[in-house]
């Protein structure tokens, strides 16, 4: 089996006994759910709600500059994001600037207001996740996301 190919599906589930409480993908859901109502509940005081902390994450740590990759990066649709944009820049928290190389290229940059609100998001994140955390060994943490790494493959390849 080459890198590209995926391996055989699992044989963990079958239709007859399946149950949402022993999918991986529902306990995924649940833990993702609550980190990200516990998040919010942390930035609600800076006024920023999931949709708005995780594009302004994204700006701050470099993993996106356009709108375009924005969209990607938060798995959402450009339409979705420009109206998000729309509401970080009526709070003074980004700016959108066309690319002098590439008309059609819109590129994002945090106003220095943006950086400063952004600049509380990664610590409120690293308590959120610490907390789930708790009681997992640093061998444990490492294996588990190495094995989320693994489906995130897995399921890139499903898809090529």
């Amino acid at each position: 089996m080459s890198e590209s190919e995926s391996p055989p599906p699992a044989p963990f589930y079958e239709g007859a006994t399946y149950t949402p409480e022993n999918s991986v993908g529902h306990l995924l859901r649940r833990v993702m759910q609550g980190m990200i109502d516990e998040i919010g509940e942390r930035l609600d005081p800076i006024g920023l709600t999931y949709a708005q902390w995780t594009p302004l994450m994204l700006l701050y740590t470099g993993r996106a500059s356009t709108v375009a990759e924005l969209a990607r990066e938060h798995l959402t649709d450009p339409g979705a994001t420009t109206r998000l944009l729309d509401r970080l820049e009526a709070k003074g928290l980004c700016r959108r600037v066309r690319s002098e190389v590439d008309r059609r290229v819109v590129n994002v940059e945090l106003t220095p207001e943006g950086r400063e609100v952004a600049s509380h998001i990664p610590e409120v994140l690293s308590e959120v996740m610490n907390a789930r955390l708790a009681g997992f060994s640093r061998e444990e943490w490492t294996e588990l996301k190495g094995l989320l790494k693994r489906m995130i493959l897995n399921g890139e390849a499903m898809r090529s």
